[in-house]
């Protein structure tokens, strides 16, 4: 039993070691920081704070337990961790399933902005951009639109770099709309319909983003009555534990607000 119970907070502290340097290594080589690494960084610590003083917190909340005050709190808090597991896991089985629903042959591509550098797009981006060109490619007769406004620190529009990106891979320029105006998701979907009216292109979309973001994408399109499916891209391990935590929190706020 003893060796069990070291070999359990051996695990966690391992566990909370490789979590803590899976979101701070994103700070330390691109300088990304945002409340999916802060959030995982916090919450790694407290794993290797839990494994490394286990044998004197489980102590205290025995001796806790046997105050009222201390079984209504402690009661609280299991419901609100077990709530927490619960709600990750849901969400990250939507997360999966959006990803992966296949939308229509020659759809329209939204393509959706992320940070560019200068004519050059974020790795992020980048995988956007790679998803929504072997679309394009499978499907000939198939548009795009490049929606994406410019940030204070951009020194062009997102759009813009999307579409020189795409015309430097070998998407003709005549089958690429751009939407330069946007700042958020729901814009880009919104703006970009507008294009879609106007032109009076496939009003069946395609949403080219990272997996992780397909589902709150898509849930945004439901509400503005979009007909769509998911042209996925990866997303590089490294930036996968500070992006899926960022969007497990984003898309909580999108339930609740």
């Amino acid at each position: 039993m003893k060796q069990l119970h070291i070999i359990i907070r051996l695990l966690l502290f391992l566990v909370g070691i490789i979590g803590c340097s899976g979101f701070i290594v994103p700070f330390l080589t691109r300088r990304i920081l945002n409340i999916g690494n802060l959030g995982g960084l916090v919450i790694c610590i407290l794993i290797v704070l839990y494994a490394v003083f286990m044998p004197k917190i489980h102590q205290w909340i025995r001796c806790f337990w046997q105050k009222t005050t201390g079984k209504v709190t402690l009661s609280i808090l299991a419901v609100g961790l077990t709530t927490a597991v619960v709600l990750v896991v849901v969400m990250t089985f939507l997360m999966v399933r959006a990803a992966n629903t296949k939308p229509s042959e020659n759809a329209t591509v939204i393509v959706l902005g992320c940070k560019a550098y200068g004519e050059r797009p974020s790795l992020t981006l980048e995988e956007r951009l790679k998803a929504a060109i072997r679309y394009l490619e499978a499907n000939p007769e198939a548009v795009c639109i490049v929606s994406g406004g410019q940030g204070r620190d951009e020194t062009i529009s997102e759009a813009q770099c999307m579409y020189l990106y795409l015309t430097d891979s070998g998407i003709v320029s005549d089958r690429i709309y751009k939407e330069d105006q946007s700042t958020t998701t729901r814009e880009n979907l919104a703006f970009s319909y507008e294009i879609i009216k106007e032109q009076g292109l496939n009003e069946n979309i395609a949403i080219a983003t990272n997996n992780f973001h397909e589902y709150r994408a898509g849930k945004i399109a439901d509400d503005l009555g979009l007909k769509h499916g998911a042209v996925s891209g990866d997303t590089a391990l490294w930036l996968l534990p500070t992006y899926y935590a960022r969007e497990l929190l984003a898309i909580l706020y999108e339930w609740v607000f």
